[in-house]
């Protein structure tokens, strides 16, 4: 029999005419007494696993429920039981079981700890997440009301900042689609109330480049812009105000306006 590990399922092909019998114990010891060239190791390997799947299946269904498929928890549970059969020890472990289970169960937790998160958060703020909802009971109960910050902080001998950094990390265990119906709002998407980007921002490199070359220009062309361009007068009014003529005025506008442009082209 070969071991078959599919993209989503654990495959086993029929048995051989050969069927295997005993514990898992007895068929662990009996496939370490083999030599590694054996071929026969293969197949009890493959026996063993086959008779462990149920119970990689019931643990992968105590973890249903939580937003994730029980076929991808099956996959996780069936890839740690090999990992457990391949790493047993009969002549130095206890019994098989005791020795597999909590090696998936800690691949289950870790599948949800690195896998299932919308965004990746600090593996502190998740484990405090998780910590949290029972120890919130735990106060609702002795208190006869929801505890404050502070003093589920001092429960789980953490911080306040801690505490309410993981309950940040919550909100973002699982992120809603965009094209997802906004509550309320009659089947309007979340993307068609999503805010546009503010155009302003687009200024700001332009205006930090040319606040520098706007002080180097001389006194006289820095008050004509001003005027122009911040206080919206004419080519006209600024030449009363400065004494000279609406041409002059003109030129010294687009000889300014020019320097400033081949400056930032720069």
């Amino acid at each position: 029999m070969v071991t078959h590990l599919a993209k989503a399922t654990v495959v086993f092909p029929p048995p051989t005419l050969t069927v295997e019998t005993g514990s898992t114990e007895q068929l662990l010891r009996r496939r370490a007494a083999l030599s590694a060239d054996d071929p026969d190791r293969a197949r009890l390997r493959a026996r063993i696993i086959e008779s462990n799947l149920p119970m990689a299946g019931r643990l992968a269904r105590r973890y249903t429920g939580r937003g994730e498929p029980y076929e991808d928890l099956a996959q996780v549970c069936a890839v740690a039981l090999i990992k457990a059969v391949d790493g047993y020890d009969p002549d130095r472990g206890p019994m098989f079981a005791s020795y597999a289970i909590p090696t998936i169960l800690g691949a289950l937790r870790r599948h949800f700890r690195d896998t299932t998160w919308s965004i990746r958060v600090p593996r502190t703020a998740q484990e405090l997440n998780a910590r949290a909802p029972s120890a919130r009971g735990e106060l609702v109960q002795r208190q006869g009301r929801q505890p404050t910050s502070g003093e589920l902080a001092d429960h789980l001998g953490v911080t306040v900042a801690e505490v309410l950094a993981a309950a940040a990390a919550a909100e973002v265990y699982r992120l809603p689609s965009l094209n997802e119906p906004k509550p309320g709002t009659d089947g309007v998407e979340l993307l068609a109330l999503v805010g546009d980007v503010d155009p302003g921002y687009a200024a700001v490199d332009d205006h930090l480049t040319l606040r520098p070359l706007f002080a180097a220009l001389p006194a006289r062309d820095r008050r004509i812009l001003t005027m122009r361009f911040f206080g919206d007068l004419t080519q006209a009014q600024i030449a009363t105000r400065v004494g000279l003529s609406q041409m002059h005025v003109s030129r010294l506008l687009k000889r300014a306006l020019a320097r400033l442009r081949a400056a930032m082209l720069r």
